[in-house]
């Protein structure tokens, strides 16, 4: 591309940018957003990095380097986002209950407007795949390779039903303690782990588990974390706690699944993905104010909300756009770092260099299914584009004005 090729591309962009920084309120705590983005990305980078399809023949099995190398658990500890991801959806959706219930919409109007943009990207997502995993059996794929497909384009599912049945909760959970759903998940791993109770207590924390960040959201909304002193403490002391559990009560280091490995972190949610979720939400707190100042660029805040507006449809689809490149690559023979076992560094150095081709499969994907997300249609777009998150403040439940 020539000089006056780049510098139209540049002077395009900064355009665009500007437009999306005159169509959002200048009210809006741009913060909020930036930390969903972050916590979207983190996670779809996460499984990309740590999510090995190996060809064993006709076999595609799952693999994770964390498994070879365990001293890379702290790989699992930048890119598992998921607690700021529901520290975040616990604020947003408080915020908005709140402002529903100043303008008289009632509960069920609110809750339905909320869980259809939630759940219409599904649908296609359910629908491709449903004919996919057919398709792939009638041309006589191995039924373990079918199902190790369908389950990891899947699996972000979970998160989705755990999330709207927060949602439906938020009226319950707007003034909830989080040290409630936190002392159940310590009872939990009491009983399964110090007790020797049933292992099937630990699904009990799948619910507790989230409700802990999603209610120090709502704490956010309720102004009490707007110290920088609730940061630091949520920092410090989660960090101490997660700490404390790896080393000397036998939880993993890794905040992930790892294949093969006796006890998860994630599946079902531990003690120690708790604690680590609460040091990473003291963390977002405290970078509130400077990421509300580099928002204040255009070009970065334009990333952020185009970041915002596709978000439910790049974690949807960002484990098809993984399959689909390593599914496609076999026609060209057992690549390294695409088919081969994550067994050294050598595959990792690999590994990076695939992420833009998964980044280009993702954005196809996002070409082909972003008009499911929202109302599909300008209008419902440039809608979620201006929604206001203003800075909390006490009492500001009662007076936001968003939806």
């Amino acid at each position: 591309m020539t000089d006056i090729g780049v510098r139209a591309v540049r002077q395009g962009a900064r355009r665009g940018a500007a437009r999306i920084g005159a169509a959002t309120p200048p009210g809006r705590d741009r913060a909020v957003d930036a930390l969903r983005a972050a916590a979207v990305l983190g996670v779809v980078l996460g499984h990309w990095l740590v999510t090995a399809l190996v060809s064993d023949g006709r076999t595609l099995r799952t693999a994770s380097p964390l498994q070879h190398m365990p001293w890379l658990a702290p790989i699992s500890w930048v890119f598992q986002t998921l607690a700021v991801f529901f520290l975040v959806g616990g604020h947003v959706a408080t915020r908005g209950y709140a402002s529903a219930r100043a303008r008289g919409v009632p509960y069920h109007q609110w809750l339905t407007g909320r869980l259809t943009r939630l759940f219409k990207p599904v649908a296609a997502v359910l629908g491709l795949w449903a004919v996919a995993a057919l398709a792939l059996l009638l041309s006589g794929a191995e039924f373990g390779t079918v199902r190790t497909l369908v389950k990891l384009a899947l699996s972000p599912l979970w998160f989705l039903l755990v999330f709207a049945g927060l949602t439906a909760a938020t009226p319950l959970l707007t003034r909830l303690n989080p040290l409630w759903p936190l002392a159940v998940v310590l009872h939990v791993d009491l009983l399964r782990f110090g007790l020797g109770g049933p292992s099937w207590l630990g699904w009990v924390n799948v619910a507790a588990a989230w409700t802990v960040p999603y209610t120090l959201g709502a704490a956010w909304t309720r102004g009490e974390l707007e110290r920088r002193r609730a940061g630091w403490v949520l920092l410090g002391s989660g960090a101490a706690a997660t700490a404390a559990l790896v080393a000397w009560a036998g939880y993993p280091a890794a905040m992930v699944g790892v294949p093969g490995e006796g006890m998860s972190n994630l599946d079902p949610p531990s003690l120690a993905v708790v604690t680590f979720g609460l040091a990473q939400c003291g963390l977002a707190l405290l970078l509130r104010e400077r990421l509300r100042h580099a928002m204040r660029r255009p070009v970065a805040w334009a990333a952020v909300a185009l970041v915002n507006l596709s978000a439910m449809t790049v974690f949807l689809w960002h484990q098809t756009a993984l399959m689909a490149t390593t599914v496609t690559g076999l026609l060209a023979g057992r690549l390294p770092g695409l088919h081969t076992p994550p067994d050294g560094l050598g595959w990792v150095g690999v590994r990076l260099l695939w992420l833009p081709v998964f980044a280009l499969a993702l954005a196809v994907c996002w070409a082909a299914f972003r008009s499911f997300e929202g109302n599909g249609g300008g209008r419902g777009r440039r809608s979620r584009l201006v929604r206001s998150h203003r800075p909390s403040d006490r009492g500001a439940a009662a007076k936001a004005r968003h939806v």
